[in-house]
């Protein structure tokens, strides 16, 4: 993968998890709405939406997770805690990684968070 060899981090990826978040939220919301515009009734079963947001969510959850591994590998594993205070290549390394890290953590939660409601809601109401 084009995103996991990189040897250094950039804002590239920093910036992927919430993208990749954002991308998720905006499939996940724009088919539900198409799915619940188009049911001919209101209380039409929800099952292809819902199988659509599961793969949508697992191939987001995976991507985040392939993003969180690099991040860790920029970091170093956690050899230099932070704070990260000196202007130097390595420090900056670590700091993007760490910032990644954490970025791929808020990320995946908030996945999780948008698919939640095809597992509780029953219909278009």
């Amino acid at each position: 993968m084009l995103i996991y060899n990189r040897k250094h981090a950039d804002l590239w990826t920093l910036l992927a998890p919430p993208a990749i978040w954002a991308i998720h939220f905006l499939v996940c919301y724009a088919a539900a709405a198409i799915a619940c515009a188009k049911a001919e009734d209101i209380f039409a079963g929800l099952g292809g939406l819902r199988i659509l947001i599961l793969v949508v969510t697992l191939l987001a959850l995976a991507l985040i997770a392939v993003a969180g591994l690099q991040a860790r590998r920029h970091w170093g594993f956690g050899t230099d805690d932070p704070p990260y205070e000196q202007p130097t290549a390595d420090v900056r390394q670590h700091f993007l990684g760490y910032a990644t890290l954490l970025l791929c953590a808020l990320s995946f939660v908030s996945v999780v968070f948008v698919a939640l409601p095809a597992l509780t809601i029953a219909d278009c109401r």
